[in-house]
């Protein structure tokens, strides 16, 4: 156990707590909570979104992915997730931030009424177990790592949690802003020296790139077959469009000062959050270069460990300090966000349709309790589903809200004619076939990505139940109408 770096580790968790208390003493209102009082600065924009998916995974689950099977292991993250903010930036956060909304869950009932929005704001708030779970887990991991295992990984989860939970409780998006923004230098600087330090062990950057290229490393498309074309296209899609729909990345966005800063940062983001990917992919194949076959089996039984076994075997205490501080970074950035999402979607598309009445301040003590108990729920989650690798738990969550939300928001913002009904259709449709074809149903998921399926299944019940003749009152419909009367 090395005394010095858990000190450092110690002082840096303390520092973000502090900072969540100053930002606490800047909290309003709701709006304040949740959306930081859409202030924030492109700089900010650019390392919140950058922050929404730099976790868990990237550092130690999508490198050891990497060197088991080359960037065609990876396509569904980085590449699927970054391209997600970049269209989100393209095609989403203008039209979305005009509307002036607090939840995504508020365009779903603006758009289709109360039961879409009830339904949809479910499932993106089911979706986060794994997604904080793996961030959670991670946690645990590194803990117990850092301690020698003198701390347990159960132990290392409960630590974790508190030292996010306190900060997001108090400080709500502004405190998760603010520590994205010095968090997100932290990672960039500290992985990066790490990565000229991790090169310069294995003999050279030349090295490691070759280790790479003789690995067929850089292979990215699939064999030119149906099944494979189809499960390669299923991962590609299932971050890129089903965590458009997510509430993490809809707060980070529309926390801009305006729709230009909005659009910008979501681009700039995502176009860094692919590009810096990179970093802990290298040096996870330096390591390979280093320590040759101890890697490789350290990747195939327990990769998780992988880049920290490989930092704190082979490089110096400096070295150690800056690489927990950015792996601590990410994790940290990553889950405070992901607390708070689902804690607000709850409140404001749940709990009002069941007290409509409920005064700003009794709305903003309802978003920090439920952040406490959905701190908890996760918290069990993670420790009932110990075992299970970072990157499946991240990868699995948003089949849900691609088959579900997905296409209810994209068509419900670029086409006039959808509808209610259409938008009903499509989550039956969609998430139907999604179970239809999981492997405790039948055996269909095997040949056909059950994602993929449910996500063509959503288009077709959107369009014909938009175009069939309605029997589903719309809300947007009866605006146009209204709008027409006036008129």
């Amino acid at each position: 156990m090395n005394t010095t770096l858990i000190v450092f580790v110690v002082l840096y968790l303390v520092g973000t707590l502090a900072l969540g208390v100053w930002a606490g003493t800047r909290i309003k209102n709701t709006s304040d909570f949740s959306l930081a009082g859409r202030s924030l600065p492109l700089a900010m924009v650019i390392t919140t979104t950058f922050a929404t998916w730099f976790g868990a995974e990237t550092v130690m689950g999508i490198p050891a992915r990497f060197v088991q099977g080359g960037l065609g292991a990876v396509v569904e993250d980085p590449f699927g997730a970054g391209m997600c903010l970049v269209l989100v930036g393209l095609f989403f956060a203008a039209r979305l931030y005009r509307q002036n909304l607090l939840t995504i869950g508020d365009f779903f009932r603006n758009r289709y009424g109360k039961g879409v929005e009830v339904f949809c704001s479910s499932a993106i708030i089911l979706s986060y177990l794994g997604w904080v779970a793996a961030q959670i887990t991670a946690l645990g991991l590194v803990f117990s790592v850092l301690t020698g295992g003198a701390m347990s990984e159960n132990a290392g989860m409960i630590v974790g949690t508190l030292a996010v939970l306190i900060y997001v409780v108090i400080g709500g998006f502004l405190a998760v802003a603010w520590t994205d923004f010095i968090q997100m230098i932290v990672l960039v600087v500290g992985l990066s020296v790490i990565g000229v330090y991790a090169a310069d062990l294995a003999g050279g950057a030349d090295n490691v790139l070759a280790l790479a290229t003789q690995a067929d490393l850089w292979k990215i498309l699939p064999e030119a077959k149906f099944r494979d074309v189809a499960f390669f296209i299923a991962a590609a899609t299932t971050m890129m469009f089903g965590s458009i729909p997510q509430q993490d990345v809809f707060q980070r966005v529309m926390s801009a000062k305006d729709e230009k800063t909005a659009r910008n940062g979501a681009v700039i983001g995502g176009s860094c959050y692919i590009l810096f990917a990179f970093m802990p992919m290298f040096i996870v194949a330096a390591a390979v270069v280093v320590m040759g076959q101890q890697a490789l089996d350290i990747a195939k039984d327990d990769y998780q460990r992988l880049l920290p076994t490989f930092v704190l075997t082979k490089m110096p205490l400096v070295m150690q300090i800056f690489f927990f501080g950015a792996l601590l970074s990410a994790i940290k950035s990553t889950s405070s966000a992901t607390l708070l999402a689902p804690s607000t979607s709850f409140v404001e598309n749940i709990l009002r349709n069941l007290r409509p009445h409920m005064s700003d301040r009794q709305r903003l003590l309802a978003t920090r309790l439920t952040i406490v108990v959905f701190a908890g729920l996760v918290l069990a989650y993670a420790m009932a589903m110990q075992g299970t690798s970072i990157y499946e738990l991240v990868s699995s969550a948003y089949q849900i809200t691609l088959v579900g939300a997905f296409v209810p928001l994209a068509v419900g913002l670029y086409w006039k004619r959808s509808t209610t009904q259409g938008a009903v259709a499509s989550i039956v449709l969609g998430v139907g076939t999604w179970i239809f074809f999981l492997p405790q149903v039948t055996m269909l998921g095997e040949d056909f990505p059950g994602q993929l399926a449910g996500l063509l299944a959503a288009l077709v019940g959107m369009i014909t139940g938009s175009l069939a003749p309605q029997w589903m009152k719309s809300p947007h419909d009866t605006q146009r109408h209204l709008a027409g009367t006036t008129n």
